[in-house]
């Protein structure tokens, strides 16, 4: 960082060339003025992330809480020194890693496989009293040999001399990749405390890159863990692959497991699974799922195999095998992610064993190479107990419809009021496993695992590299001058902090920015001023589409106000001009009811793999609570109209009677006498300079997704249908690229938003699937084969698209 701050900026001033210059590179050049010394402005405060939910989980949330969090600070987990080992001396400084590698505490092996073959559930199919076992056609001893062939696919014991030898070599590799590994030791502290407890710990976390599944075993590892067992996707490994990560404590699914309920393979492969998994929670060993799917991979968010896992842990959880088990929010964020190559849009072929330690070498070197090294966060949020999740969260379920039942008739003009209803969407498709449970658990493990998902992404930091793409890409796609932008870098990250979203990185603003440019070099362009400022343009292209990838990572933190001012820009769509006057618009009145029914339509026509509510919050509260955001930043001020109660009286405020056996988070408009006066409530836009910018840059978080969506309704009239899902995707996708060229718009090229258009718009009973000798296929519905319908569609989304 030194070596950036004391470079020199060589001016280059061309009379022909008018106000710009050539193109610089930032590592070679620095600011063109005089670097003082600037006060962190990161230090004032930094809100506490993590702590589970207080509905569902309200004992865990007091009792598993470290009150001194605050006080405890970031340690680095790859700064390994002569004070981190048992020895002092010369010798040692050059042998300290080795050295720390040694003192790991890994527990003594243990052979497992008589355990599980003692299972009871084991032992009855093996016996013949259980169907998928021994009986006319099979005999116990074939049946045990098929038990410990699935056995040894599932797991091997591990090996400690080579998780040993594997963390010494992380720890080298990753200092030379990685300027730091960041974890906060009040989140550790709190683990420790839920380890002490006694009941096994499973860490359920993201999925961001194919480093994950190795630097969370190695950083739980130092911080005293032990070994973590690592639930892995076995169609992403080659069996070469696969053998070496069970001996570093790795976990495969069978692909018996997944076949049908009355299938005897299925049956016994289940069956050790089970069994697996409950000698893994009654030995006390911590066990990892991803609850997303891998990078690169276009479908649904949440994994299906991390539901699997999910299932298994809950089935031997209500079944007592255990008392109760410790559920762990992970996440990791990058600075840039090593093999994220957001060019590629298929998924790759398995990994092999040297291919995949290659592959790992390269994104790093890449990583090291190309962006000056980068930094990481681990995120470990507030463990919380399962058997308190499982009976407090049975109370906030509800009754809940269809997305073609909710938005369908809105959409045509057949209804103008919208259900007081949930909207059911599930895109992540049930596995043998998670299908063998009752209907009544596989929706508890569905609706866990997005209320933990959403947990670990509320506790995620944002990385200086999203705030910088967000900038780049919704406000200064032209370009902006590195002083206008230095401003806008130190607004948009107390923005991010005022809303209780920690930030991965603190220092020096000039050095933050100019750190962040530097690992965007790829991306962005910049170019001398004659005035020795800098002027940063995005690159068109991969570039813009890139620097989408990276900005969807600060969404989170503003998407509630983003979907007001898209809702209040759909509620103004046909009162006033598109592109209206800020003053125009501000005229309007808006009254809380119509902001509640268009928050509500854009609710249900977004994705819930974006949205990531929590099942125990209902539509409702949350509309309440956008419309509470738009007020908090300004955007929205109550009107006080004649006859209506004003705003500030509190006098009325009384809790009615029959709201108090009301569970929390189900105050909907039909049981609160407050909502009765909703009609009379009404809001305008400020008149602060500040709020039409502020305005347009949230509805273009949501652009990429929304113009992904209007695009492909328009697109209806030229696709080739019928096909297949996959097929009509890439039609999708090469019309997008084909109009980004047209318009300029690359953010919305991207294979994941065309898939989730597609699906949305087969919920929303636009796109029909048919079996047919080939396999599902794609129809379009009467109901939208004529255009005035597809006008409609598109008309209905467009509404919400601003600028």
């Amino acid at each position: 960082m030194d070596t950036m701050l004391r470079a020199r900026l060589e001016t280059q001033q061309n009379e022909k060339s008018g106000h710009y210059g050539q193109e610089t590179n930032l590592w070679y050049s620095g600011f063109g003025m005089k670097l003082e010394a600037v006060t962190p402005f990161l230090g004032k405060y930094r809100p506490f992330v993590g702590r589970c939910c207080q509905t569902c989980t309200p004992k865990s949330w007091e009792s598993l809480f470290h009150r001194s969090i605050m006080d405890l600070g970031f340690c680095n987990v790859i700064l390994v020194k002569e004070e981190n080992t048992r020895y002092r001396g010369w010798l040692v400084r050059r042998l300290c890693y080795f050295l720390w590698s040694l003192e790991q505490h890994i527990p003594p092996c243990q052979n497992v496989s008589q355990q599980i073959m003692e299972n009871p559930g084991v032992q009855s199919i093996i016996s013949g009293r259980a169907p998928g076992g021994a009986g006319e056609s099979q005999v116990p001893g074939l049946v045990k040999k098929e038990v410990q062939r699935i056995l040894d696919y599932i797991q091997a014991p591990p090996r400690p001399l080579l998780l040993r030898l594997l963390s010494w070599v992380l720890l080298r590799l990753l200092n030379c990749f990685f300027l730091n590994v960041q974890l906060h030791k009040g989140h550790m502290k709190m683990v420790h405390k839920a380890a002490q407890a006694g009941s096994p710990l499973v860490f359920l976390s993201t999925h961001k890159s194919l480093v994950d599944g190795i630097l969370l075993p190695f950083v739980l590892l130092a911080q005293g863990l032990g070994v973590l067992r690592v639930a892995w996707d076995p169609h992403a490994c080659s069996p070469a692959l696969r053998t070496f990560l069970r001996k570093l404590g790795g976990f495969f699914l069978p692909p018996e497991a997944n076949l049908s309920l009355d299938c005897s393979e299925g049956i016994l492969a289940r069956t050790v699974v089970h069994a697996t998994i409950e000698q893994l929670l009654v030995s006390g060993q911590p066990l990892l799922i991803f609850l997303e799917e891998p990078p690169r991979t276009q479908g649904p968010r949440l994994s299906a195999l991390g539901q699997a896992w999910l299932g298994v842990v809950v089935q031997a959880v209500q079944a007592g095998i255990v008392s109760d088990v410790m559920l762990v929010p992970v996440a990791v964020t990058y600075d840039v992610v090593p093999d994220a190559r957001p060019d590629v849009y298929h998924p790759l072929p398995p990994l092999g064993l040297w291919t995949g330690a290659l592959a790992v070498l390269q994104g790093l070197y890449h990583c090291w190479h190309s962006r000056r090294g980068s930094c990481v966060r681990v995120h470990l949020a507030q463990p919380f107990s399962l058997q308190e999740y499982t009976i407090n969260a049975r109370s906030c379920w509800g009754s809940r419809q269809t997305l073609e039942q909710l938005l369908k008739p809105i959409v045509l003009g057949q209804w103008t009021i919208v259900p007081d209803t949930e909207k059911e969407q599930e895109w992540t498709p049930v596995t043998g496993p998670l299908l063998a449970l009752k209907e009544e658990d596989q929706l508890l493990v569905r609706r866990l695992s997005r209320h933990v998902l959403n947990a670990s992404v509320a506790n995620s930091a944002v990385m200086s590299t999203a705030i910088m793409a967000t900038l780049l890409l919704f406000k200064h796609q032209k370009g902006v001058f590195l002083s206008q932008l230095l401003g806008e870098f130190s607004w948009l990250t107390e923005e991010t902090l005022l809303r209780g979203f920690d930030v991965g990185f603190s220092g020096q603003l000039r050095c933050l920015v100019q750190h962040t440019l530097s690992l965007l070099q790829a991306h962005v362009a910049l170019l001398h001023v004659h005035q020795g400022d800098l002027l940063v343009v995005p690159r068109p292209g991969p570039g813009l589409t890139y620097l989408a990838h990276l900005s969807a990572e600060l969404m989170p933190a503003f998407l509630s106000e983003a979907v007001g001012a898209c809702a209040v820009r759909g509620l103004l769509a046909g009162r006033v001009p598109l592109e209206g006057c800020w003053e125009l618009q501000s005229v309007e009145l808006l009254s809380q009811s119509e902001l509640y029914r268009q928050i509500l339509l854009l609710l249900h026509l977004l994705p819930q793999d974006l949205m990531l509510l929590q099942p125990c919050q209902s539509s409702y509260c949350y509309c309440q609570e956008v419309l509470d955001r738009l007020i908090q930043c300004g955007l929205l001020v109550a009107e006080e109209t004649s006859g209506s109660r004003p705003a500030c009286d509190t006098g009325r405020q009384y809790l009615c009677a029959r709201l108090l056996w009301k569970p929390s988070g189900d105050f909907t408009d039909s049981d609160s006498d407050d909502f009765e006066e909703a009609e009379g409530r009404y809001f305008r836009l400020s008149q602060q300079s500040r709020c039409p910018d502020f305005f347009l840059f949230l509805c273009r978080l949501l652009s990429p997704l929304l113009k992904a969506f209007a695009q492909a309704a328009s697109f209806l009239c030229q696709g080739q249908l019928p096909d297949t899902e996959l097929g009509y995707s890439e039609q999708l996708l090469q019309f997008l690229e084909a109009t980004a060229q047209e318009e300029g718009f690359f953010e919305c090229v991207d294979p994941k938003l065309a898939a989730h258009a597609i699906w949305t718009f087969r919920d929303l009973g636009v796109l029909q699937q048919m079996p047919s000798p080939a396999g599902p296929m794609l129809h379009l519905s009467p109901t939208f084969a004529s255009r005035d319908n597809q006008k409609k569609l598109e008309l209905f989304i467009r509404q919400f698209i601003c600028g």
